[in-house]
Parts: structure tokens; sequence; C-alpha cells
């Protein structure tokens, strides 16, 4: 140990200038690393309903964008896609798990107390059928029944009160009653808290239509409605027609009004779109992470070739006087392993710093301890492997050159 520290001690620019290096690479990679995990795992949740036996679409009118039906329609756009081979259900709701639309509100735990409302919860509206055609499995409780679906339209002053049932995630059920058993419990609804509504069902997972700090990730409800003017169409289809139904169901509901425009999408599409965005950058990240990785290994192999040559004759006198391969090589290795810990250190307490930053900046979660710990493995591995090749070389000088003049 201390023949290490005294060598060091004679290149202080360059061991800290590599030590610098190597707590940069780790405060960056370390995180980078954190960011890809978060997302690969946020890629993987389940969204709750069926996805590969999803095909859904949206009826729009051609002027401006608005409905041209007022809902007369739809029970003959829900006979003509039921219709359709290899449909095997249709409903309507107004949003999908991950798709680009949706409607929240705020859930009362008592009615009328304002100091009680539970903001930005997600509202799913199904029609009779939803839960079978999404592939939605309860946990506890039981479906709607035909006579709970209401006339209700969020958005229409002259519209029903809403219904007086609802299915609960266990998220939201978490919040509104920790500890307790939702089923039978009543939340209020309505802009003043006053429409009492009971839970009859519950639903592990639900994802929302948006996953963000305000909504959560399945932090919803399910009402029964009865109709649902410019909602969505989603049909339950063979996994292996989906394509095809997806083609064929603009033609089906343009034949009932050709006044219209529809667009079809697989689920699946639906998806993947969805998660684009964290695609690109988990790709961004590791070409980053590896050229930042590539840089650092050379900068490691650089220095310790460069140490290799200065000291051939100091590493000969020791061949000579009884040191072996082995011997030198582990010398080398071990002086890699101080100047890469002392990065490492120096760059845990900067991948720190750097997580409270974007915690504060990017609604990024706290980074656990163990991604800390994968970063200084990652690191030292890198630092073996990349001062193996000069250690090697300086393992084969020969005791002979200690005779000669360097």
């Amino acid at each position: 140990m201390h023949p290490i520290i005294s060598a060091l001690k004679h290149h202080k620019t360059a061991v800290a200038l590599v030590a610098l290096e190597i707590a940069l690479t780790c405060a960056i990679v370390t995180n980078a690393l954190f960011l890809i995990g978060d997302r690969l795992a946020a890629m993987r949740m389940v969204t709750g309903v069926a996805d590969s036996e999803l095909v859904w679409a949206r009826a729009t009118g051609l002027d401006l964008g608005q409905d041209t039906k007022a809902g007369g329609d739809i029970d003959a756009d829900l006979a003509a896609l039921r219709g359709m081979p290899g449909v095997e259900s249709v409903a309507m709701t107004n949003s999908l798990p991950l798709s680009p639309n949706y409607w929240s509100m705020a859930v009362w735990r008592h009615p009328g107390d304002q100091k009680s409302a539970l903001n930005n919860v997600v509202e799913y509206l199904g029609t009779p059928g939803m839960l079978r055609t999404l592939g939605i499995s309860l946990s506890g409780g039981r479906d709607f029944l035909p006579q709970e679906y209401a006339d209700y339209r969020p958005f229409d002053n002259k519209s029903a009160p809403p219904p007086t049932v609802a299915i609960v995630t266990r998220s939201l059920a978490g919040e509104l009653w920790p500890g307790e058993n939702p089923l039978g419990k009543t939340l209020w609804l309505d802009s003043d808290g006053k429409q009492a509504v009971q839970v009859v069902g519950v639903v592990d997972h639900l994802l929302n239509p948006s996953i963000n700090k305000h909504q959560g990730v399945d932090r919803s409800l399910i009402l029964p409605v009865a109709r649902l003017i410019g909602g969505a169409y989603v049909l339950r289809v063979r996994p292996d027609m989906c394509a095809a139904v997806a083609r064929d169901l603009p033609t089906a509901l343009t034949r009932i009004d050709p006044a219209r425009m529809v667009k079809a999408n697989v689920y699946t599409d639906t998806i993947a779109d969805y998660y684009h965005g964290d695609r690109a950058m988990v790709w961004l990240l590791l070409v980053v992470t590896s050229c930042l990785l590539a840089l650092t290994a050379l900068g490691v192999v650089g220095l310790s070739s460069f140490w290799v040559q200065q000291r051939t004759r100091s590493i000969g006198i020791r061949r000579a006087i009884g040191a072996t391969r082995r011997d030198i090589l582990r010398y080398f290795q071990f002086e890699n392993l101080l100047i890469v810990s002392a990065g490492i250190v120096l760059g845990s307490l900067s991948a720190v710093g750097l997580n409270l930053w974007l915690m504060k900046h990017y609604e990024l979660a706290h980074m656990p301890l163990a991604w800390l710990v994968s970063g200084a493995v990652v690191l030292w591995l890198l630092g073996q492997l990349a001062v193996l090749g000069p250690a090697l070389r300086a393992a084969a000088v020969p005791p002979v050159v200690a005779t000669r003049n360097v």
C-alpha cells in the first residue's frame, strides 16, 4: 500500500484529473442508469385491460371537428360494430389507459366538506359491457347492474345526476379510506360534493390515460352511463383480427353516417405511441452513457500506459529482486482501484446532488441506494478492464531491463 501511495503522490495532477473524470462519469452514469430503469419499469406496468385484444375509434364531424350526431346513431353504430367479423363485444368509454383524452374531477370524502375533497381523480365513463369489453378484472365486489346505468354527462348542466354506484381502483380506495375495505363505502361527486356514490367494486390495476404527478398512476374510478356522446368505441376482438378490424372499422361507421371522420387504432399501437418519448430517452441515455464510459476507459488506458512507460526501469528492478508477473499485475490493478474508488466516492456524492436537482425540476423519484452501488460496480469493473492491458504489458517487462539505460 505505501509504495503505491508514494508513487501516486508524484503524479498528483494526473491522479486528480482521472479521479475527477471518474467522479463526473459516476454522477452522470448512476443517474442515467436510474432514469433508464425507471422508464423501463414504467413501460412494463400492467394497464389493467386486455391490451392485445382491443381496437378503438372515435368519430368526429367534418365541420371543425364537431360531432355531427347528437346520439341518435350510437345504437346503429354499436350494432354495426358487433356484426364485424372477429368482434366479441363492443362498448363505449370516454377514455382508455394511456390514451390521449381523459377527464378528471374532485372526489369528496364527506358531503359538502371542501377540506375533504381529493382533486385530480381520473373519471372513466362506460356504457353497458365496458368491463367485459376492456377485460377489466375486479378484485372485489361486482359489475354494474342494468338499472344502475345513468344518463349522465359531466359537462352538461341539464343532464341527470351522477350514477349512484362506482368501481374504484385500489390506489384511490387507499387514499380515501386507508386500511379499510372500500366495498360499500360512500363518496360524493358533483361540483359541491353532494351526490352520494356507493362503491360496488374494486379493481387492482387500471392505469390512467396520463401518468403524471397530478393524477398519479392509477387513481381513478369507473362510472356507469347509459349513453356516451362523443366517446370512444372500444371493440374486443380476437388478437389475430386486430389489424383487419381496425382497417375495416371506418368503413362500417361511415356507411351509417358519411358526414364524419373515423380514426381506428389498434390499442397496442396506442400504448407504443404513449411510450415513444420514453423509448427515445432510453436509447439516448444508453448512447450517452456508453460514450462516456468509453471515454473514461480510454482515459484510464492512456494514463496507465504512460505510467508503465515511465516506470519500465523500476518494474525491471522489482522483477530482478524477486517480484513475479502476478505481483506487478496486482500492483497496477490495486493502484487503479484506489484512484477509481476516490472518484466513485466523490461521484456518488455528486450523483445524490444531481438526483435531488432532478427531483425538484423534473418529477423524478428519489434514487434508491442500490443504483449508487450499481454505478460504483460498473466503474470498478470498467477501471479494472481498462487497466488490464497496460498492467499485462508491465507484467511482461523482463528483469534484464533493470540493467539497461532507459
